[in-house]
């Protein structure tokens, strides 16, 4: 009995340890992520979303916020993590900085959704643009008020040059992690039986 509950114990362990090595490796994605950065403007191309996404659809809600806050932990202490290699609290108050607060809900949001979707493809393809959404939710306004541009002009510079290129980053995201989830399973392991004699 003990025995059993003790196994029980180091697997529970194990698990928690595996979704916190997972969780920094998500974190640490989305930083290279940063560096992959095209400027066009105010807003800039990166990469950051796609790992965003996928955090979302490889850890679930809980443990793919824990992962995008720790970037934003890091960022905010002024590690060279964000666009461009930059870091530091002016940063996250800056015209990007609603992009970055809204990559947390829509990394939770689409963890929640694939929690519940049993890798179904259409409710996760749903939920990531979804948290696409939300992710300009946060960030057009934010950029409207910290530039004082008008809506139209905030709409036009953060948010419709991306729309393509999301639409590539969730068929990029999805197909990564029906590739990853078979190798990344957070699921306990079943112990080695022993041979007797």
């Amino acid at each position: 009995m003990f025995a059993g509950m003790a196994k029980g114990k180091e697997m529970h362990f194990s698990n928690q340890l595996r979704s916190m090595v997972y969780a920094s490796l998500m974190s640490a994605l989305i930083a290279v992520g940063a560096f992959v950065s095209i400027p066009i403007g105010p807003v800039p191309i990166v990469m950051q979303n796609l790992f965003v996404l996928l955090a979302g659809l490889l850890l679930g809600g809980n443990r793919a916020a824990a992962a995008v806050g720790i970037y934003l932990l890091a960022g905010a202490c002024g590690l060279p993590v964000f666009a461009g290699g930059t870091g530091g609290l002016g940063r996250l108050l800056g015209p990007t900085g609603g992009y970055l607060f809204g990559f947390l809900a829509a990394a939770y949001l689409v963890g929640k959704a694939a929690e519940h979707s049993r890798g179904r493809l259409i409710p996760e393809l749903m939920a990531m643009v979804a948290a696409s959404l939300i992710v300009y939710l946060f960030g057009v306004p934010w950029l409207k008020f910290v530039t004082g541009m008008d809506w139209q002009k905030a709409v036009a510079v953060g948010m419709v040059p991306f729309l393509a290129g999301d639409a590539v980053k969730i068929a990029a995201a999805r197909a990564v992690a029906g590739s990853l989830r078979p190798i990344l399973s957070l699921q306990p392991v079943p112990p080695r039986e022993e041979k007797v004699g």
